[in-house]
């Protein structure tokens, strides 16, 4: 393949993640109150540790990367433990937990394969499902205005900013195929804001006063803190993220016709690790694989290592771009909030896709479903309802995430682990099957 069509896909795989990769930072900095000149860091400092993530992980050394085409970004299923932790112990907690989680991912890489047995889909899918549903409110708060006792929210220019851009996504996704359909969030994001544009709602203040060019610093926000609680919340978190991208490197392994074994998922998962110890210092958050970029690859049949090679490098270099980063903070708000209805919804039914299976295998999977499903998003909305425990317990449950995901781990085991014969299992299974025919 010659260079030009190489930087072409390139700039196709560097689009198809955009959408994703700036929400995160946009969220997680409008959440935690960042000023303009600190969320203009915050996403450029993002874009830029996302190039090195996929650079990481397309090398194919001794140590790292799991050497197939895959384009890696922020994880979402991070985003509502990240801002719990910034709300409750600060941001130092944050990027202790991103740096600790990340060096226990590097450790227990090698022999992680043993451990995904505890994090089957009705774990796993359980886990996501917590995960969309927690930041629903967000979306809709976002879509309102952004600030629910703000005169404005819910105005008709709010609503008419936001269903423009949902409608333009939804009718993209609808009638096109192929790179458009990748692309169908990122082109709501670009038609919302030209509408916000010709409305006079957007403020070009932000990429006025950003520079041409900055250097990076580690610690920008402050020093790391490393707290118990924290550590444990991202942990489960970054486990999830690689049970998940087991998945993605399997599909890709097929795409490519390269098999991989259990040193290749090793390097895989060390180099996630090592791409959060190294976002934890620099203060950007943990990373995964992108899916859409594997259906990228799948659709345009290209599976050369030198087009994500290319698109990791450009993701570096617009992380040096101030300006390239301050134009994500022109989208109005509503805009914003119609993005992540559609990608917070895609998270609860990438969870539901997970879960229609496994409850269909058994009683007692679906109630793991319910009782998981149930207490973690149940805490996330009422976090005080564990206030009497005893200190650490307390501050620990308080999270819907690990108190969702361990009640999944917990029930799972009792369930489907322990005392159960692969004959009394196939048997329930069978009874199962006959209830519901009945």
């Amino acid at each position: 393949m010659n260079n030009a069509k190489a930087i072409t896909f390139g700039i196709q795989h560097l689009l198809a993640m955009y959408a994703g990769a700036i929400l995160v930072p946009l969220i997680i900095g409008g959440a935690l109150g960042f000023n303009t000149e600190q969320m203009t860091y915050l996403v450029a400092i993002d874009i830029l540790m996302c190039g090195i993530a996929t650079l990481l992980q397309v090398w194919s050394g001794k140590f790292v990367g799991i050497g197939l085409p895959v384009v890696l970004g922020c994880t979402f299923t991070a985003l509502t433990p990240i801002i719990t932790i910034g709300h409750s112990a600060g941001i130092g907690a944050i990027y202790g937990a991103i740096i600790a989680s990340g060096a226990i991912i590097v450790l227990i890489s090698g022999f992680f394969g043993k451990l995904v047995k505890f994090f089957p889909p009705v774990v796993t899918g359980s886990v996501v499902s917590i995960i969309g549903i927690s930041l629903l409110p967000t979306a809709i708060t976002n879509f309102g205005g952004g600030v629910a006792d703000a005169p404005d929210f819910g105005s008709t220019t709010n609503l008419l900013l936001g269903f423009t851009a949902l409608i333009t996504i939804i009718v993209i996704y609808r009638f096109t195929t192929g790179f458009m359909r990748a692309i169908s969030i990122l082109m709501g994001i670009i038609v919302g804001t030209v509408l916000g544009m010709i409305l006079g709602v957007v403020d070009f203040t932000p990429v006025k006063e950003a520079g041409w060019l900055h250097m990076v610093q580690p610690f920008y926000f402050g020093a790391p803190e490393f707290h118990l609680e924290p550590i444990i919340t991202m942990t489960l978190v970054a486990m999830v993220s690689l049970v998940e991208s087991t998945g993605v490197y399997h599909a890709l392994s097929d795409i490519c016709k390269k098999p991989i074994g259990s040193k290749d998922l090793a390097k895989g998962y060390r180099a996630e690790g090592l791409a959060s110890i190294i976002g934890g210092i620099f203060n950007a958050f943990p990373y995964t694989t992108y899916s859409q970029n594997v259906g990228l690859v799948q659709i345009t049949g290209v599976k050369e290592r030198k087009v994500i090679f290319i698109t990791g490098g450009m993701l570096v270099v617009l992380g040096f771009l101030p300006k390239a980063a301050a134009l994500t903070q022109i989208i109005p708000t509503p805009v914003l909030g119609a993005a992540m209805i559609a990608m917070f919804g895609t998270v609860i039914t990438q969870g539901m896709k997970m879960l229609a299976p496994e409850i269909n295998k058994s009683m007692e999977n679906a109630l793991i479903v319910a009782c998981a499903v149930g207490l973690g998003v149940g805490v996330s909305i009422v976090p005080e309802v564990f206030k009497n425990l005893p200190e650490t317990l307390s501050i620990l449950f308080a999270n819907g995430i690990v108190t969702g995901s361990i009640t999944a781990i917990a029930l799972n085991i009792v369930f489907n682990m322990i005392g159960r014969s692969k004959t009394e299992t196939q048997l329930n299974t069978m009874s199962q099957s006959d209830t519901v025919k009945r």
